[in-house]
């Protein structure tokens, strides 16, 4: 007969029997121990130290997963001291690992979309499910297929070759397909709430939270100053790169799923958060955006006739008759610059000039904009920067300095410092200021929203809840004027936090998962990742014409046909891991705070063996917890997977030089469910090079 008898865990009196251990006792009593390397079918390993346990009258800490109990003993499963422990030997394991969890593309993209997934989709010709894997973070993917400046194209391994892969452009792609199919989908609404919620500001930010406000069952009102919504979308960006059918087709599914919109309502003027208190709103989002013009700050600029970038910009995309004359100069190296330089071509400059005070290199515009604009004739003038300007009567007379470039300031770029004695003058018909926009916060002041030194709303960073109970807020207010895809994704989160709020939880916003990195730049993972990679060729985008192109606001960029997305598509290294959301080692990492390069130094040497149907093994994921190898020995009684090589060059391996092609793990196919990194994954599309 089995000899029983008492213990205490976490001051409970727990029954326990000879021959038990720590960590069955524990768990028969629902007190949570962390292990990778325990299997109930299997003897203890004891390789991952996870389980370790505070036992009364030790002075060390204890393994639970072999430590056998005793009567009387007196175990602490949590303390400061276990979590310590648990987070140090965490943070060994991960310096070993080589692997990622998601693939370089997403983690740069600011929404977070699943890129891999929906290219995923793509390739199997299932454009309906790839337009819903993208509208899980991105509710307007055909705007932003065209306009975003591509983040996510600046961190895809495949640049170290031929270049990246035109990620937005098949984006773009598979928002086209569903737009023009006239089956749009639109996420199921959730059950009434009985809540509502104000969104100030039909721009990118509004727009993205009351979609995602809407699925979580929350009524929802936006207040646009505007005529129309959009935002910097609509009047920020030229036609010929977001045609406005595109952007309203977008908006009207935001719209379908019951939002109600109300149009040229201004904040301040029309209503303030009092109103909209009274009239029954539980909570506030602001998204009014970043839409006042940086003043150049030159000798002459009030009485000088500059336009401003933005308000220019606003006045062609409504059609307004603007004359600029024959010779324009923009002065800027942004976006806004290089639209209002195509813009002014496109209303009827004859010669159109960017004054820039760095070099190229240093421009902030997206290169592919800066090269668009040069093919259709744009000068650029680097080095250069405004000092005074004045009205003459053949225009106006801009004087400029010449500038050397100094040490970086603080975005990062070296300073430009001008050139004593390098002065000169240009005659222009029209100049543009396209410097830079910041928030009008004059309506804050009112409200008494507490101020950045920016003047910019001061939020949670990671709730966006502003010092005035109830009010959120996100976009450009916050973070000074940025990309629209960062606006899109400070919607989707503070939705997320409001939904908490009105529900009545614990406002955290979105929750920050763990996610292991080969390295944080793509020149940093292991070479040999790309090393048997098929040479292909970047996809041409075709467009339009130069001749007519420069003289209508027709899109510039035609879109690739179906054959050419595919191509594009196949050039994706299907990066990242397919374990990643549901990995035993991630939601331990992200659950004790891991810091994934703590501990520097060699890390395990990548190596893929594919050869199996349906399983992949990637042993640079590997933490040597043993799982497969005991469980295919012990319980399966297979020789499929052992130790190989002794120390730090230790690894998993089928024996004698093997392929797993030539072992019998399909007669053992549950180690793949046992690995808690995901080394062994079953075969699909995602597990690939990376």
């Amino acid at each position: 007969m089995t000899n029983k008898f008492n213990i205490t865990v976490n001051n409970k009196a727990c029954e326990a029997a000879e021959g038990e251990t720590i960590l069955q006792v524990a768990e028969r009593n629902g007190f949570k121990i962390p292990t990778l390397c325990y299997l109930k079918e299997t003897k203890p390993f004891t390789s991952c130290f996870l389980c370790v346990v505070e036992v009364k009258g030790r002075a060390n800490l204890a393994p639970s997963c072999s430590l056998q109990v005793s009567p009387n003993m007196e175990i602490t499963t949590e303390s400061e001291r276990i979590r310590q422990s648990r987070k140090t030997c965490l943070e060994l394991l991960m310096s070993d690992h080589c692997g990622d969890c998601l693939a370089p593309c997403q983690a740069a993209c600011p929404a977070g979309c699943d890129i891999p997934g929906f290219i995923h989709f793509l390739l199997d010709n299932k454009p309906k499910e790839a337009i819903r894997i993208i509208k899980e973070t991105i509710p307007l993917p055909a705007s932003l297929g065209r306009v975003c400046p591509r983040p996510c194209e600046t961190a895809c391994r495949r640049g170290l070759l031929e270049g990246a892969v035109s990620i937005c452009f098949l984006k773009r792609k598979v928002a086209d397909v569903e737009l023009e199919s006239g089956e749009v989908y639109i996420p199921d609404v959730g059950s009434d709430s009985g809540k509502k919620v104000a969104v100030i500001g039909g721009g990118p930010a509004g727009l993205s939270s009351a979609f995602y406000l809407r699925q979580a069952g929350h009524a929802v009102t936006i207040f646009d100053a505007h005529s129309k919504s959009g935002g910097m979308l609509r009047y920020g960006i030229p036609a010929y790169r977001l045609p406005r059918d595109i952007l309203d087709k977008e908006i009207s599914t935001i719209e379908k799923m019951g939002t109600v919109f109300k149009q040229n309502t201004v904040y301040g003027k029309d209503f303030d958060l009092n109103s909209l208190k009274k009239d029954g709103f539980d909570a506030i989002f602001v998204a009014v955006g970043a839409q006042i013009a940086s003043a150049m700050g030159v000798a002459g600029e009030d009485d000088g006739g500059a336009l401003s970038g933005i308000a220019f910009l606003e006045d062609a995309s409504k059609g307004a008759q603007i004359e600029v004359g024959d010779r324009v100069v923009v002065v800027g190296g942004g976006n806004t610059a290089i639209d209002a330089a195509r813009t002014s071509l496109r209303i009827g400059a004859k010669e159109v000039i960017i004054l820039y005070r760095r070099t190229r290199h240093e421009m902030p515009a997206n290169e592919m904009e800066i090269e668009a604009a040069e093919q259709e004739g744009v000068k650029m003038m680097y080095l250069s920067a405004p000092t005074a300007m004045k009205r003459t009567n053949e225009g106006i007379e801009l004087t400029c300095i010449k500038m050397e470039l100094g040490e970086p300031d603080s975005s990062g770029r070296r300073k430009p410092v001008p050139m004593k004695g390098s002065e000169y003058t240009i005659e222009a018909s029209t100049v543009i200021s396209a410097i830079g926009q910041k928030v009008d916060s004059s309506t804050y002041q009112m409200n008494n929203f507490n101020l950045t030194k920016w003047n910019t709303l001061d939020v949670n960073p990671n709730t966006f809840e502003t010092n005035v109970k109830g009010v959120f807020a996100g976009g450009d207010c916050t973070s000074g004027a940025d990309i629209a895809i960062r606006a899109l994704a400070a919607g989707r989160k503070g939705a997320a936090a409001i939904n908490q709020y009105l529900e009545g939880e614990y406002v955290i916003g979105e929750p920050a998962e763990f996610y292991s990195t080969m390295g944080k730049k793509k020149e940093d993972a292991p070479k040999e990742i790309l090393e048997n990679v098929s040479k292909a060729e970047r996809e041409k985008m075709p467009e339009m014409e130069m001749e007519p192109r420069v003289k209508s606001f027709e899109e510039v960029e035609i879109g690739f046909d179906y054959k050419s997305a595919l191509n594009e598509a196949k050039r994706c290294l299907t990066c990242g891991c397919t374990q990643a959301g549901k990995c035993k080692i991630q939601d331990l990492c992200t659950e004790y705070g891991v810091v994934q390069d703590r501990f520097k130094g060699a890390r395990r040497t990548f190596f893929v063996d594919d050869s199996h149907p349906l399983v992949l093994y990637e042993s640079h994921k590997c933490i040597l917890c043993g799982n497969c190898v005991r469980y295919c020995s012990e319980v399966k009684n297979l020789d499929c997977l052992g130790f190989v090589k002794r120390g730090f060059d230790t690894v998993v391996r089928p024996p004698l030089n093997q392929k797993l092609i030539e072992t019998k793990i399909g007669e053992c196919l549950e180690v793949v469910d046992l690995c808690p990194t995901g080394a062994l994954s079953f075969k699909n599309r995602f597990a690939g090079n990376c």
